[in-house]
């Protein structure tokens, strides 16, 4: 819920430009550029390296990102892919190549040399077959599903049917709402929404820290909700839609949670409003929502430990998930973020994806280079804490495998 976008391991928030002119501040007097030092040179020095050196790094990405992190992430990735075996380039970027499988990296450089960015995206593995890949999904603790679609034909189903928890992933049903009150003339792209203090929510996004009454268009909410999972934006387009217009495309999760009642009820301060709604029905569920408005907001730190009642979520199987993304596919705003695939390889992409402790989802919808359409849908739910990079692993993996 609370992270809906692509997780990656991120070295340093910003990419800076590799042809960037300005000097270190703290460059020592009279220390020469190291122009001859290379994106590439940079990362195989990186990887061939016994130590890694402060040094190599800007300050700016220093300050921001310690040594030690650094050194933690890469050796974590040399365990899992075991040889390192070379650097290559790829368009602007470069994948760095193991016995087991490579790593698509961003890296940039300042004047000096010094890495100034880096972004190592999921590992792809070397596998010789799709039924590898299943069978490692079907060996992750916990509940799991998967399916791939192809051209609409079930190529992958495990426990495709059976209802998991999403996290973000909801927000394709809050979509495909909207998309069809807009065909019907109800709602417009162009229509402005105003931001309401009362349906503010936590984070993902950017939305909550805006003021009340900050004007934006429904195409605008409707692209922050899919390429920044932002709650904000989510909860103005289902106050918008209607809750029970949402619940009409879906099986189950009535009444239909809000990001911000999802939050409150989870909160520790509110056990007592959480036992009233598992223990109520439907129509009781209903009323004790309409008391949440008054509570305030929890903090985000509350929810980065271990999960916290799976059971008040939003639930859907991969089939649903998959329906769901045909429905969307086609928008441009779902191609603002391309989650874990390299759109370079593919015609088009659409994904949304969902998590929170012990939930995560990762749905695509993508249109190969020979024209075949596919949607691969993931969840992973567990009473603990997930190995979230084992799980991108796999599914980047698998999207390797089908390109």
């Amino acid at each position: 819920m609370a992270i809906a976008g692509l997780v990656l391991i991120l070295l340093a928030p910003e990419i800076v430009p590799a042809t960037g002119q300005s000097i270190s501040p703290t460059m020592p007097p009279f220390t020469q550029p190291v122009f001859s030092m290379t994106p590439k040179s940079a990362l195989e020095r990186l990887f061939n390296a016994t130590s890694i050196e402060a040094e190599w790094f800007a300050p700016t990405f220093l300050a921001q990102v310690p040594i030690a992190q650094v050194q933690q992430i890469i050796a974590s990735i040399k365990a899992e892919l075991r040889t390192y075996q070379g650097v290559e380039s790829e368009g602007e970027d470069y994948r760095i190549v193991f016995e087991r499988g490579f790593v698509p990296t961003k890296i940039s450089l300042n004047a000096n040399g010094q890495i100034s960015g880096l972004f190592f995206q999921p590992a792809r593995l070397k596998v010789g077959q799709l039924s590898d890949i299943v069978a490692a999904f079907k060996a992750l603790p916990g509940q799991v599903s998967l399916l791939v679609l192809e051209d609409g034909t079930e190529r992958i189903a495990f426990h495709a049917h059976q209802p998991l928890a999403v996290g973000s992933t909801f927000k394709l049903a809050v979509l495909a709402t909207l998309i069809q009150q807009i065909q019907s003339g109800q709602h417009s792209w162009e229509e402005v929404v105003s931001l309401q203090g009362q349906w503010k929510s936590l984070p993902s996004g950017v939305l909550q820290t805006w003021p009340d009454a900050s004007l934006l268009t429904v195409q605008s909410l409707a692209a922050l909700m899919i390429s920044q999972s932002d709650n904000t934006a989510t909860d103005h387009l289902m106050h918008l839609v209607g809750r029970e217009a949402i619940e009409a495309v879906t099986l189950r999760n009535r009444p239909f949670l809000s990001t911000r009642e999802a939050f409150v009820l989870k909160s520790r301060k509110n056990f007592d409003l959480l036992q009233q709604y598992r223990l109520g029905d439907e129509a009781a569920r209903r009323q004790l929502l309409q008391t949440l408005v008054q509570k305030p907001l929890p903090t985000a730190d509350e929810f980065t430990a271990e999960p916290v009642a799976l059971d008040v979520e939003w639930f859907f199987t991969t089939t649903e998930l998959c329906n769901l993304m045909a429905q969307v596919k086609d928008l441009p705003l779902m191609s603002i973020n391309p989650g874990v695939a390299q759109p370079q390889h593919w015609q088009q992409v659409a994904y949304k994806g969902g998590s929170e402790a012990g939930v995560l989802n990762l749905t695509t919808g993508l249109k190969a280079k020979d024209g075949k359409q596919y949607c691969v849908s993931a969840t992973w739910n567990n009473t603990v804490i997930l190995d979230e990079s084992r799980f991108f692993t796999l599914y980047t993996s698998l999207l390797e495998l089908l390109k």
